[in-house]
C-alpha cells in the first residue's frame, strides 16, 4: 500500500513538471484616443490599434501575455513608474526628457506633428512662424506642447486631454489651429469625417520623433526580450503588415 502511494505521488509530481508553465502576464498601458495607434472600439469595449496589435505580437514572440489597461495619455508614465503597469504601448515619442524617467524599446515608427486649421482658412502654411500671434492647441503630455510653448510665437498654447478635443475646438473656431501626431490626424480626418477642419499638407513638422514601447527604468532583461522580438517582427514583415492593416504607410514608403 505504501509503495503504491509513493508511486502515485511520484507520478503526480512528474505530471506537474511536464505541464507547461502559464505564460507571464504583463499589464500594458494604452490610450482610448489616438486612432489608429490606439483607440476604444465601442463595439467590443476594448482598446485596439497599431500599438495594441504590435505589443500583442511582441508578447507572443517574447513569451508573455498582454493585458491592456486603458488610461489617459498624460498618466501613462506615472502608472509605469508606480508599477501599476509593466509596459506602455501608445503613440509616445522617445524623447530625452522621457528617457530620464523611463526606458524605451528600439524605435518602431517615425513621424512629426500635423497641423489642422478651419477649412475656410486656405493658406498653405509651411512653418510655425506663419501662425505667429494666434491661439493654438496640442495634447497635454506630448512633446508638441513643450515645443510650441518654447517657440514663443503664440498668443496662447492650450493643452487638451485628447486629440478629438483639439479637433472640436478648431472646428468650432475656439482656436485658430491645432497640432497633433500627423498619422492620427490623417486617420481622423480621412473621408471628410470632420468637414469644418482640414489637415495642412504643405506644413513641415518641427518635432519629429520615433514611437517606442515604454519600459520601467533599468529593466534590461525585459527590454532585451522586447527588442529581440521587434527585430524579428521587423525582419519578417509583421510590423509593416500591422501598419498597412491600419492604413499607415510602412517606414520609408512614399
Amino acid at each position: 500500500m505504501r509503495i503504491r502511494t509513493l508511486i502515485q505521488a511520484a507520478a503526480a509530481v512528474a505530471a506537474l513538471a511536464a505541464t507547461p508553465a502559464a505564460a507571464e502576464a504583463l499589464k500594458v498601458g494604452s490610450t482610448p484616443t489616438g486612432v489608429p495607434f490606439t483607440f476604444l472600439d465601442t463595439k467590443t469595449n476594448t482598446i485596439q490599434g497599431i500599438m495594441v496589435d504590435l505589443v500583442g505580437a511582441v508578447g507572443k514572440e517574447a513569451g508573455f501575455e498582454v493585458q491592456i489597461e486603458p488610461m489617459a495619455f498624460s498618466t501613462l508614465i506615472a502608472s509605469l513608474t508606480s508599477n501599476k503597469i509593466d509596459l506602455i504601448a501608445a503613440a509616445m515619442f522617445i524623447s530625452p526628457k522621457r528617457q530620464e524617467v523611463i526606458d524605451f524599446s528600439t524605435p518602431i515608427y517615425t513621424y512629426g506633428e500635423g497641423l489642422i486649421v478651419p477649412r475656410d482658412d486656405t493658406k498653405d502654411y509651411t512653418t510655425l512662424a506663419e501662425l505667429k500671434g494666434l491661439t493654438v492647441g496640442a495634447q497635454v503630455g506630448t512633446t508638441f506642447v513643450d515645443a510650441l510653448q518654447k517657440s514663443g510665437l503664440f498668443a496662447e498654447v492650450k493643452a487638451y486631454d485628447t486629440i478629438p478635443d483639439i479637433l472640436r475646438d478648431v472646428n468650432a473656431g475656439r482656436i485658430a489651429a491645432g497640432f497633433a501626431d500627423y498619422p492620427i490626424l490623417a486617420y481622423n480626418l480621412k473621408d471628410g469625417a470632420i468637414p469644418g477642419v482640414r489637415l495642412v499638407e504643405s506644413y513641415q513638422p518641427t518635432s519629429i520623433g520615433s514611437v517606442g514601447i515604454g519600459l520601467r527604468k533599468g529593466d534590461q532583461a525585459l527590454r532585451d526580450r522586447v527588442d529581440a522580438a521587434l527585430a524579428k517582427l521587423k525582419a519578417d514583415g509583421t510590423i509593416d503588415s500591422i501598419l498597412a492593416k491600419w492604413g499607415v504607410k510602412p517606414q520609408g514608403a512614399s
